[in-house]
């Protein structure tokens, strides 16, 4: 039986645009020489101390000490507040006869309430949930999708996985996973759709409502996606 991985992020809540604002405003204040806004786009999908590090790193200021437990903090507050589910997000998970799991670079606790509020955990039932918090590296290196098809009893090449970000996408693929890159989310830009491509997505989703026909696609085209696939790995592609 195949599995159809989901990204939680961005994929089955709109979180991210909440999560960019509450960012924005934290490191506006401290990382001041810095057009938080500009360089923080591409940075979405990994861990928020991986987003910290890397624009502390940019900067000539630091970050206090406890940066990341503040800005997680803020950003789970927030979630609490406003956060809503994907539109057709639980429609497509009830649709969809496949195995599921979800995998997110977000703190378990996050995830967990993020499908308790949005009520996509009964959506969903006793997936298996993998987060940033059991590998060393999250996202974007492929240590969690591995870890999540070890537990999940799959090989990689049978298991589908929807990603909005670029860290995401270049994880799954890096895996030997396909993945379609997701750009419904209201934080998503008009190059993203290129960008996921790029990093190795095999379809872009606009809308949820059009999940289960690429999930048919893949199921009946396994073959041909495995020998892409191969094709991409031995010319050293992520």
């Amino acid at each position: 039986m195949r599995t159809l991985i989901f990204d939680c992020d961005g994929v089955l809540v709109d979180s991210e645009a909440l999560a960019e604002g509450t960012l924005v405003e934290y490191l506006s204040r401290w990382l001041p020489d810095l057009n938080i806004s500009q360089v923080l786009s591409q940075a979405l999908g990994m861990t928020t101390a991986d987003i910290l590090s890397h624009l502390e790193a940019l900067s000539a200021h630091s970050l206090p000490l406890d940066a990341t437990e503040q800005v997680d903090t803020a950003i789970e507050a927030r979630l609490a507040r406003e956060l809503k589910a994907i539109e057709g997000a639980d429609k497509a998970i009830r649709g969809i006869a496949l195995e599921k799991a979800v995998v997110s670079n977000s703190r378990r606790s996050r995830v967990l309430a993020s499908l308790m509020s949005t009520r996509l955990a009964e959506a969903l039932g006793e997936v298996p949930i993998f987060t940033a918090d059991q590998v060393a590296k999250p996202k974007p290196d492929p240590a969690l999708y591995r870890l999540a098809a070890s537990q999940l009893g799959q090989v990689p090449r049978d298991c589908l996985v929807v990603e909005d970000s670029v860290a995401g996408v270049t994880a799954a693929h890096a895996a030997g996973m396909c993945v379609i890159g997701f750009v419904g989310a209201s934080h998503v830009d008009a190059g993203q759709s290129a960008r996921l491509i790029q990093a190795g997505a095999w379809r872009v989703l606009e809308h949820m409502h059009g999940l289960a026909a690429l999930v048919e696609e893949w199921q009946t085209s396994g073959p041909a996606f495995q020998t892409l696939t191969a094709s991409r790995t031995n010319q050293g592609s992520l």
